[in-house]
C-alpha cells in the first residue's frame, strides 16, 4: 500500500492538496474519487455544465477538463521522478491551458470519457512503480518532491475541485 508522503517530500505549495487525500488504500481511494466525479458530471446537462459560479470563474466543463489537464502532467512527473529523472521538470500555467482551448465547445460526455481515460492511465501507471521509486525525489517547478508525494497531489487536487463543485457550483 502506498504511504502518505512525509512533509520533507514536497514544497507547502502541496500541503493542501496532499491533506483532502483520506487515510486508506490508495488505489481505492482514486477508484472511488473517479467513480464520485464521473456520477456528479454525468448528470449534469449540457446547459448546467456550462454554469460558472461567479463571472470570470470557469465553467463546470473547464473545471473538469482543468482536473484532467493536471492529473496528465501530474502523471507524467511521477513516471520522470519515479524513474530516476533529476530533470527539472517545468511548471505549467493552468489559466493559458483554459484561455487557449473552448472546453465549452466539447461535449461533456467527451469531457467525462478523457477524465476516465487519463484516471485509468494514471492507475495504470502505479504497479510499475517500485518501492524504492515511490520515495525518489526530483525536481517539478522547481521544487523538489517525490513520486508519491506526485501520487497524494493528484488525488488531492481532484478532491479540492470537487470540493468547490459541490459548495460554489451545485
Amino acid at each position: 500500500m502506498l504511504q502518505r508522503p512525509s512533509h520533507d517530500e514536497y514544497s507547502s505549495y502541496y500541503t493542501g492538496y496532499i491533506g483532502l487525500v483520506p487515510e486508506g488504500d490508495y488505489v481505492s481511494i482514486l477508484n472511488s474519487q473517479e467513480k464520485a466525479l464521473v456520477s456528479l458530471f454525468s448528470q449534469l446537462t449540457e446547459e448546467q455544465a456550462l454554469s460558472r459560479y461567479a463571472p470570470g470563474k470557469w465553467s463546470l466543463k473547464e473545471v473538469l477538463a482543468h482536473i484532467t489537464d493536471t492529473e496528465r502532467i501530474m502523471s507524467y512527473r511521477l513516471l520522470r521522478i519515479a524513474r530516476g529523472d533529476t530533470t527539472d521538470l517545468p511548471g505549467f500555467d493552468q489559466d493559458i491551458f483554459i484561455a487557449n482551448t473552448s472546453f465549452d465547445d466539447v461535449a461533456l460526455t467527451d469531457l467525462v470519457k478523457d477524465f476516465q481515460a487519463v484516471r485509468q492511465a494514471t492507475l495504470a501507471l502505479m504497479p510499475t512503480i517500485t518501492e524504492t521509486a515511490w520515495t525518489r525525489l526530483g525536481t517539478a517547478n522547481t521544487f523538489a518532491i517525490s513520486a508519491r508525494a506526485i501520487a497524494y497531489v493528484i488525488a488531492g487536487h481532484a478532491q479540492h475541485h470537487l470540493n468547490i463543485v459541490e459548495q460554489k457550483y451545485l
